[in-house]
């Protein structure tokens, strides 16, 4: 049991940490950030969106209970992380810009799947709340 909340604080830390980080950077001013927003065909008003719902998610993560509103807040992170890395990807960004997010969504699996091994070891079922 141990082992398994390492595991699971470590990945769910760095993941909560790079949502927060990113979530920051979208509010702050920054020349080359509006620079690649554009060449991305984006508005700042959907990095401002995103921001919130990273905020959101992070405290959906790390507040005890709900286990349905963690499921959606990790598949709202996996959505983010996918279409970050596809939309660098499409707008021909080089790989170096977008290959680093895999071990990101990486990160993020190895938190959601050990977030359901310490459900299931404590033996708490998944309510439906």
């Amino acid at each position: 049991m141990k082992k398994i909340n390492i595991i699971y604080w470590v990945s769910t830390i760095l993941i909560v940490l790079l949502m927060l980080w990113s979530a920051i950077g979208s509010f702050m001013k920054n020349s080359d950030a509006a620079k690649m927003m554009a060449q991305m065909g984006y508005q700042a008003y959907v990095f401002h969106f995103l921001a919130v719902a990273k905020v959101l998610g992070v405290i959906a993560i790390l507040v005890p209970g709900y286990p349905r509103l963690k499921e959606w807040a990790y598949a709202g992170f996996t959505f983010d992380l996918l279409g970050a890395t596809y939309s660098l990807y499409a707008t021909n960004f080089p790989v170096s810009n977008w290959a680093p997010m895999f071990i990101f969504l990486a990160i993020l699996a190895v938190s959601y799947i050990y977030y359901h091994k310490r459900q299931t070891t404590t033996g708490v079922k998944d309510a439906t709340v």
